[in-house]
């Protein structure tokens, strides 16, 4: 079971850095729920995303 939640946490995890990429690239693909939208708040909303995801993840090998 808890594979399974390691599992999903990585995909959402890569899921979260391709959207990062793509809002770089161009941010109204992945912030389309904002009213603005810029490579700043990309970073800011999917960066956390990332990073939280990743802790997650390594927080997750070790105990798990």
């Amino acid at each position: 079971m808890l594979e399974a939640v390691k599992i999903v946490v990585l995909i959402f995890c890569g899921l979260s850095l391709l959207s990062l990429a793509l809002g770089l690239i161009r941010p109204v693909w992945v912030l389309w729920f904002l009213d603005r939208f810029n490579r700043l708040m990309v970073i800011k909303v999917y960066g956390k995303v990332s990073l939280g995801l990743m802790i997650l993840w390594g927080l997750l090998e070790i105990f798990g």
